[in-house]
């Protein structure tokens, strides 16, 4: 997904993401179906965006990963956890609804979108960037962006696996979209295992 269009701080060079021209578009996971809540067709909706704002409000239409199919928003409330719970116009009742359950909602997005705050940027815009070492040597890629309750991290593929980076500007301090390049700061291990420091 790509993201999962979630949005996360650091500081950002100005410039597009590489390769990419104004019409590209990609579809991004929004949120994924789960069960049914109540006999008018609402279903509970886990949310992968920042912005369901702008993603789940009555006429809005998404995507069903994986096909053809669309769904439109007809209602949405607030639930708890990070969920909504949203009705489509496709699914008036339960029995409707409970179809629905499992379906990973996606939205077609410019992909050279870019969030509104300068020093801020999507899980999308991060994946597939080459990792740099202090010295402007490569060591990885980036390959997820891991968010949880207390920071973000960052899922970086190097030669020896898998190195897991806490997203914070005191670590990398630098994210170049336009050279698809990030830079960690001069840390002693910081791509090594405890046990090989």
């Amino acid at each position: 997904m790509s993201i999962v269009a979630r949005v996360v701080r650091v500081r950002v060079a100005a410039g597009a993401d590489p390769g990419r021209t104004g019409g590209d578009r990609l579809e991004v996971i929004v949120g994924v179906i789960g069960r049914a809540h109540g006999l008018r067709g609402d279903v509970a909706v886990e949310l992968r965006t920042d912005e369901p704002e702008i993603r789940f409000v009555p006429g809005a239409v998404l995507g069903v990963e994986g096909s053809k199919q669309t769904l439109t928003v007809d209602t949405v409330r607030d639930g708890a956890g990070g969920r909504l719970f949203v009705r489509f116009a496709q699914a008036s009742d339960r029995t409707g609804a409970e179809g629905l359950r499992g379906r990973v909602l996606t939205v077609s997005v410019d992909a050279s979108a870019r969030p509104d705050d300068p020093e801020e940027y999507y899980d999308r815009q991060l994946r597939g960037l080459r990792v740099l070492d202090a010295s402007g040597t490569e060591v990885g890629v980036v390959a997820d962006v891991i968010h949880l309750p207390s920071q973000d991290l960052l899922s970086i593929t190097t030669e020896t696996g898998e190195r897991l980076v806490p997203f914070v500007s005191e670590l990398v301090p630098h994210v170049d979209l336009s050279s698809g390049t990030c830079r960690l700061a001069e840390v002693s291990g910081l791509l090594e295992d405890p046990d090989e420091a």
